[in-house]
């Protein structure tokens, strides 16, 4: 997947689930964002340099398992 594909996440207004990464956080904060785009759900991880300006690491569908962990996030349950 194109990181301008998976740039739609933060464009399209739909609710996300987003974890710190504090793992991978040595020099940056990082954070990981499971939601929908208009191909399914995907994870990306992501860090913000500026306030409003996202720089994209890496990106990539969600497992089933992080899907689910994204429904339940808002609300619907495993489907």
């Amino acid at each position: 997947m194109s990181f301008e594909q998976a740039s739609t996440l933060f464009e399209r207004g739909d609710e996300y689930l987003e974890i710190f990464d504090e793992a991978h956080s040595y020099d940056e904060d990082r954070f990981i964002a499971i939601g929908p785009i208009s191909r399914g759900i995907v994870l990306v991880i992501y860090t913000e340099q500026e306030e409003d300006i996202v720089r994209i690491i890496s990106a990539r569908f969600a497992t089933k398992r992080e899907a689910e962990m994204y429904r339940s996030y808002v609300g619907g349950g495993s489907r």
